[in-house]
């Protein structure tokens, strides 16, 4: 038997999306020379609502990209032969730059592991900070944590999280699923 638990409703994702955005900013004072990526795929769409967020409350745009690390993850020949690899754009030099890493859920820490090697084979940034919704605080495998996170789970290996986002599953939830036994 399976067991789902709503974790995060959508309020609570703009909610913490939102606490998350004024954290940015707070921390790197302003918004000079700071820019957001997107880790493909739940992360693009996260980084572009924190973007929005950062943009209304300073009135200037910010600098934003999209990061696809398929080819650089350590275990992409296991996941699949033919890996479905995105698109990069990152329409700015990361040279000098602080980027904020953004992606949905940080469990092992392989996939920031990946778009780190990849930021920095397009240059070398001022720092890079990471922001999840969601941290998972079991199953790390690197030394990796989150500077910013929407929620804090720790759950147990028989349980999975789902972050699902209204842009690309119609509805925003966090939902975590137990199976008994």
């Amino acid at each position: 038997m399976t067991n789902r638990t709503v974790l995060m409703t959508a309020q609570d994702i703009d909610r913490s999306l939102q606490r998350m955005a004024l954290q940015i900013m707070e921390t790197n004072r302003g918004v000079d020379k700071l820019a957001l990526v997107g880790i493909h795929t739940g992360g693009v769409f996260l980084a572009d609502r924190i973007r929005q967020i950062i943009s209304h409350q300073e009135q200037r745009e910010l600098e934003v990209g999209y990061l696809d690390i398929t080819l650089y993850r350590d275990d992409w020949s296991q996941i699949s032969q033919l890996p479905i690899v995105k698109t990069t754009d990152i329409p700015f030099a990361v040279q000098g730059w602080t980027l904020v890493l953004i992606d949905d859920v940080l469990y092992s820490g392989r996939t920031v592991r990946a778009a780190l090697d990849a930021i920095m084979d397009l240059g070398r940034p001022r720092s890079i900070q990471l922001a999840v919704l969601i941290n998972r605080k079991c199953g790390r495998e690197l030394p990796i944590q989150a500077n910013y996170a929407g929620l804090d789970v720790l759950e147990s290996h028989n349980e999975h999280v789902y972050v699902l986002l209204k842009e690309k599953a119609g509805c925003d939830e966090v939902i975590l699923e137990s199976k008994d036994g």
